[in-house]
């Protein structure tokens, strides 16, 4: 199942829009991470940007093979190891990832879907415990140059409330800006309670 608009520009307008290696720094990734998950990984913008940063590996996962052929063959110009591409319909069969498997997930630009709990659900299943969420999307605004329609698009706080429906717990009740056209932020998995 294709997440609905997601019809992506060519690769140079896509990647003009973000300085990948600072987003992943400002929603808290680091060296230390040892899997990173990204649902929808398009061109590999951010999953090949999260290889260069972590010590661990990534697993990017797209339905679209153009999209993720195009991933691939830039992961192997940057020489990196550490990353695998998965092309699985996540929305309709889940991302096949094993449960509590995952410390790091990324769901950027990908919150328009027709189930967002969904997906959330299974971003969560596959989180360790204590274990971080990484949400990004485009701001609520009809002037960006991309993005879904105003009518499917989430603004900022519908992302967290369905975050926290989901039962993650957010590090920082503020959404990051990244300008021009992008909000984020992060929550992680609890610990479950051992009594």
């Amino acid at each position: 199942m294709k997440v609905r608009e997601s019809g992506m520009p060519m690769v140079e307008t896509w990647e003009s829009f973000f300085d990948p290696i600072m987003i992943l720094s400002k929603l808290s990734l680091t060296k230390d991470h040892e899997h990173v998950l990204d649902f929808g990984c398009g061109y590999g913008t951010f999953s090949n940007a999260a290889a260069t940063i972590i010590n661990g590996s990534v697993t990017a996962i797209d339905l679209d093979d153009t999209t993720l052929t195009y991933a691939k063959n830039e992961s192997k110009k940057r020489k990196l190891t550490n990353i695998r591409f998965m092309q699985r319909d996540f929305m309709s069969i889940g991302s096949g990832m094993a449960d509590v498997s995952v410390d790091y997930a990324m769901l950027f630009n990908i919150l328009h879907v027709d189930d967002p709990l969904f997906l959330l659900a299974e971003t969560y299943r596959c989180l360790k415990p204590g274990g971080t969420i990484a949400i990004l999307h485009w701001i609520h605004d009809a002037n960006t140059p991309r993005g879904p329609s105003m009518a499917i698009r989430p603004a900022p706080a519908q992302c967290i409330a369905w975050a926290k429906q989901a039962g993650f717990e957010l590090l920082k009740n503020q959404t990051k800006s990244f300008p021009p056209y992008h909000f984020g932020f992060v929550a992680t998995k609890p610990y479950l309670n051992e009594e």
